[in-house]
């Protein structure tokens, strides 16, 4: 098979979609594949490491789209590669439908296969989002540290406190893996901790992994009102796969949150669980509604491209070998994770949370 490894152009996302290493191991199976010229770059890795891989470098995106079977990005295609797809492509990314109507009609359109990243379903697992879920969960409070000191418009509260002084405390909604991995960082930092999760279950085993500093508390609306007006801190960790993330605190709870605050949306990629959410870049990060600082990167990954790119790789590889050796439709018929990765198929929607979504069938 022909694999393509574009160069990410999404806002400062500078993640690519596969290390020197896996492309050894697929030009190993016998495949071939063709990177754009510094693709790597900003994740450390140069057009020669490629070469000696075993790659093809081409100049441009446009050729790379041109002659691959399988294309593998990180992110989304954005519209100025939309004409770039050919009907029966295969692209292998991240996609995110549900937050995105404009992309999921331009998909449609193409009549693509479009196997995402993010609803590859393995024993009720996400094996593909999770390894950047997980650096998502600690960058969220790395983040989210920052803006609240004063010169970023924060309230100017040291997470962790000092002695005598009170650490700040640390709303996080959602016990999944990014949650998890949040309240680990906070934690580790010497914050109070609660996290939130409708999943009783789920709570007994977080509070029974958690340090003395995190609390578990079960999330309803209720409880999350009664909590907002003493957090310094909250990360939106929620996650329906394929579909759209809830809003778990409106605009009218706004109010409630003493101004410098920091929210850090990390369901952002999935429409946001903050009514006030919108996306915004690593070029500009934040904004403040109510005097609440805002982040919602959509691609906070992005801004630790050598971490990311090596744990997505170590990820997604297995997954394309399968893909690239059997073919599509042969590897989805022999691995039912795989399978659950198809979106769209031919012009169709074939995953039921993105048809919900819109209205679709």
């Amino acid at each position: 098979m022909k694999i393509g490894i574009p160069k990410e152009i999404k806002n400062n996302e500078n993640r690519v979609s596969i290390t020197p290493g896996g492309v050894h191991d697929l030009t190993q199976h016998g495949h071939k594949v063709y990177i754009e010229t510094e693709a790597g770059k900003n994740s450390g890795f140069n057009d020669e490491a490629y070469i000696r891989a075993g790659a093809n470098i081409l100049p441009k995106a446009e050729d790379v789209f041109a002659i691959a079977d399988m294309i593998m990005k990180v992110k989304e295609p954005i519209e100025q590669e939309y004409k770039l797809i050919r009907p029966n492509q295969l692209i292998f990314t991240y996609f995110h439908f549900a937050a995105d109507q404009k992309l999921t009609d331009a998909m449609i359109a193409g009549k693509a296969i479009c196997l995402a990243y993010e609803t590859v379903e393995k024993d009720r697992t996400l094996p593909l989002l999770i390894p950047m879920s997980e650096v998502a969960g600690r960058m969220s409070i790395q983040e989210g540290t920052k803006y609240l000191e004063r010169p970023q418009g924060g309230k100017g509260i040291l997470l962790g406190g000092v002695p005598g002084v009170k650490p700040a405390n640390v709303l996080i909604l959602g016990g999944g893996i990014v949650g998890t991995q949040a309240a680990f960082m906070a934690a580790g930092l010497g914050a109070h901790v609660t996290i939130m999760d409708i999943s009783l279950p789920r709570l007994r085993y977080l509070s029974e992994i958690m340090p003395a500093n995190v609390d578990t508390m079960m999330s309803s609306h209720y409880n999350i009102e009664q909590m907002l007006p003493q957090v310094d801190l909250v990360v939106g960790a929620v996650l329906i796969p394929g579909a759209k993330a809830p809003f778990l605190i409106t605009n009218d709870m706004l109010n409630l949150i003493q101004p410098g605050s920091v929210l850090v949306d990390v369901a952002i990629d999935q429409g946001g669980c903050f009514e006030s959410s919108h996306p915004t870049t690593h070029t500009s990060p934040t904004y403040e509604v109510e005097g609440v600082v805002h982040y919602c990167v959509a691609n906070i990954p992005g801004a630790v491209p050598m971490t990311s790119t090596l744990a997505l790789t170590n990820a997604t590889l297995p997954y394309a070998l399968a893909l690239a050796d059997l073919g599509w439709e042969k590897a989805c018929e022999k691995y039912p994770d795989l399978k659950a990765g198809l979106n769209i198929v031919n012009g169709k929607i074939v995953y039921k949370a993105v048809a919900d979504t819109f209205g679709y069938k």
